[in-house]
This record gives C-alpha cells, sequence and structure tokens, in this order.
C-alpha cells in the first residue's frame, strides 16, 4: 500500500473566519496560536507554499497581558530616517499610544516565515484595539483562546 502526501493547489483551499479575544490572554502565547492559524498549521491539509490558513479576528488587542517585567524593559527600536536618529518606545507605551494592536500585528507578524507568502497571509490578520468589529457578515467562530491552557491567560 502507498501512502502520498497531500499537497493542496490553491484553488482548493477553504479560509474559515475565527474571531479571538484578546482581553487578559498572555501576548507570546496568543501570538503562536494565531500565527499557527494564519499559516494553516492546524489543517491535515497543510502545504507549506500555499495560502490555506483562516482568516482571524482579534478584538480588545489593547487589552492584552504581559509577564514579568517586559511591559517597561522590552523595548521596540525605530529609526527616523534622520542621522542619529533612533528611538524607543516600550511595549507599555505602545499600548498605552494611539495604536495598540500594532503591539500584537508586530508579535505575529515575526512568528511568520518571511517573504511574498508572509505578506499575503498577513493580510488575513484584522486585529482592533476595541470589542467591535465590521466582520459580523461573515459569521465567524468564536475561539476561546484563555481555555486552552491555564497558562494562556493571566491575571
Amino acid at each position: 500500500m502507498l501512502k502520498t502526501t497531500l499537497s493542496i493547489k490553491p484553488s482548493e483551499v477553504t479560509k474559515d473566519w475565527v474571531l479571538i479575544d484578546a482581553e487578559g490572554v498572555v501576548l507570546g502565547r496568543l501570538a503562536v496560536l494565531i500565527a499557527n492559524r494564519l499559516r494553516g498549521k492546524h489543517k491535515p491539509t497543510f502545504t507549506p507554499h500555499v495560502d490555506c490558513g483562516d482568516n482571524v479576528i482579534v478584538v480588545n488587542a489593547g487589552k492584552v497581558h504581559l509577564t514579568g517585567n517586559k511591559a517597561e524593559q522590552s523595548v521596540f527600536h525605530y529609526h527616523t530616517g534622520y542621522a542619529g536618529g533612533i528611538k524607543g518606545r516600550s511595549i507599555r507605551q505602545r499600548l498605552e499610544g494611539k495604536h495598540p494592536e500594532s503591539v500584537l500585528e508586530k508579535a505575529v507578524e515575526r512568528m511568520i516565515t518571511r517573504g511574498p507568502l508572509q505578506r499575503r497571509q498577513m493580510k488575513h490578520l484584522h486585529v482592533y484595539a476595541g470589542a467591535e468589529h465590521p466582520h459580523d457578515g461573515q459569521q465567524p467562530k468564536t475561539l476561546d483562546v484563555a481555555a486552552l491552557n491555564p497558562k494562556n491567560k493571566r491575571v
């Protein structure tokens, strides 16, 4: 009996919509779960070179939790474009700033393999700082990340 590995084509991919509430969930554990959903590694038909993941909606991204002293000690560096223009902001400052959802987006982006496929997969991630989202028409399935593992939710 021969066993063959299935390699699906882009036309055979079916994408689901998943809704995740990030309130009180640990940032790194949530980012890993989202990255695996975006890549499609949870599916038995996973093919590494095809965008076979799901569409992921994350609400309450501004209320994500960090363990230890990472909120104050971990710094995002960026460059203004001018000579000597390197600056940095802590994760706490970014979460309390204008776009708190960028912290989660950056964490997920860095967990997905780089390249054109990553850019295509990241377009299927929809992150919102508050509880409202405009994707009710897609009827997303709710995924309770906090219930998957007791370590996922910290008080």
